[in-house]
């Protein structure tokens, strides 16, 4: 007797149920872009480390400048210079000044610094008064104008960074002005991918009848990527269960992964997956090799799910450790379960709240008929005044791999609605673009 099919909340959270945090890594601030953080990241520095201009001008004792204008100017005696990363501290005596570049430690006796606009020259050239000559001022500063007091962004032992942060460019960029050279990270999930069935060629390799190209490795290899992970395998087998656990040994075993297709040797090796997602051989046909091959063990559970397309779902974990998931193998059903099911394993596993894709609200600019009694995923596209339509004429057929391509989302219609009615609001499941 077939169970009744199970709720997507449902498949998830046995998914969640599963998944843990990866054991975080300590890498170079170099090669942590686009992880994600195990460990609060803390200034080992003032930054900035020392007062410094914020402005080309002169450092100027203010007492010396506190009355000046344009019609009463302060000359003063130009007596150093100091550049951005000068190890120097001119003295200034009352009625000196320093020429100053931008980023340059201020003097110790000086207390504000005047920008060179504010200054009128007894010379012409560039506009800058040199060391030896008189600078006039024009302008009385503020007290400390100009002037980045050492300390004012960040002190030692604040805390820069937030565990559980995603490294961007400007947070890299944070963590290396705040003097960190390594940080604490999750590492990229490893995943292995196996797609399944006699009929799948290399792309690009000529078809004979009853074959098709093999999508679904492309599809996964770019959305696993997308959402951190590291491919270590892709490989496709066909509908032999004995070739399908010869692979899956190969995966697992402490040699580890064979790699992508093409290569060979030290290139192949890598280590064990985290993560295998098979894709075909899920369902109830004669031919379904990864039930065949897998469902015996009772380590990897087969469900319906009631959703429309992405039915068929495996789900389990093997011997070796390694979370493996079962796809149906037409392309729209395998995108969807990979966002609704493997995205949010991948960002937990990476220590990130497991929320799948970003969504958004949006109002449908036409109608379309729904499966009963099923959560419909349709792809679609947005119109020009932000509403949806289907992606293709086709729907949310799962085969409909060219319409994926025009999808900016999925419509998530709910297993009680029939039909999708004109200017109806509907959450909608973005795809990375």
């Amino acid at each position: 007797m077939t169970s009744a099919p199970i709720e997507v909340e449902a498949h998830l959270a046995e998914v969640l149920a599963a998944v843990r945090p990866l054991a975080p890594v300590r890498v170079p601030l170099a090669n942590a872009l686009g992880r994600v953080l195990a460990a609060d990241v803390v200034a080992d520095t003032r930054v900035p480390a020392v007062d410094n201009s914020s402005m080309d001008g002169y450092a100027v004792r203010r007492a010396d400048v506190a009355e000046a204008s344009a019609h009463a100017p302060a000359d003063l005696l130009v007596v150093a210079e100091v550049a951005a990363g000068s190890p120097l501290d001119p003295t200034l005596a009352p009625g000196q000044a320093a020429r100053i570049m931008t980023g340059a430690p201020v003097p110790s006796d000086a207390d504000a610094v005047v920008p060179v606009e504010d200054t009128a020259e007894y010379r012409s050239g560039d506009g800058w008064v040199t060391s030896g000559a008189r600078v006039r001022v024009t302008t009385a500063p503020a007290a400390g104008a100009f002037v980045r007091r050492a300390g004012s962004d960040l002190t030692p032992g604040s805390i820069v960074l937030a565990a559980g942060a995603r490294l961007t460019p400007y947070r890299v960029g944070a963590a290396a002005a705040a003097g960190v050279g390594a940080v604490d990270v999750f590492p990229a999930p490893r995943v292995a991918v196996i797609a399944t069935g006699d009929e799948l060629v290399e792309p690009g390799v000529p078809t004979r009848r009853g074959q098709l190209a093999d999508s679904n490795s492309a599809l996964l290899r770019g959305v696993v990527s997308d959402a951190g992970g590291e491919l270590v395998a892709a490989i496709r087998v066909g509908d032999d269960p004995a070739e399908f656990l010869t692979a899956l040994d190969e995966l697992t075993s402490p040699a580890g992964p064979p790699g992508p297709p093409g290569t060979t040797g030290a290139t192949a090796a890598a280590a064990a997956p985290d993560v295998i997602i098979c894709t075909g051989g899920v369902s109830v046909g004669a031919h379904d090799v990864v039930k065949a091959a897998l469902a015996p063990g009772g380590r990897v559970a087969f469900r319906r799910v009631s959703m429309q397309p992405g039915k068929p779902q495996a789900f389990g974990r093997l011997e070796s450790g390694a979370l493996c998931f079962g796809l149906p193998g037409n392309p729209v059903s395998v995108a969807v379960s990979f966002e609704v099911f493997v995205r949010p394993a991948l960002q937990a596993m990476q220590g990130l709240e497991p929320a799948g894709p970003p969504r958004t609200e949006a109002i449908a600019a036409t109608g379309w008929r729904t499966p009963p009694g099923r959560r419909q995923y349709m792809p679609i596209v947005f119109d020009g005044d932000g509403r949806i339509r289907p992606a293709t004429a086709g729907g949310s057929g799962s085969h409909l791999a060219g319409g994926l391509a025009r999808a900016e989302g999925f419509a998530i219609v709910p297993a009680d609605t029939d039909e999708v009615r004109a200017g109806e609001s509907l959450p909608v499941m973005l795809v990375a673009s």
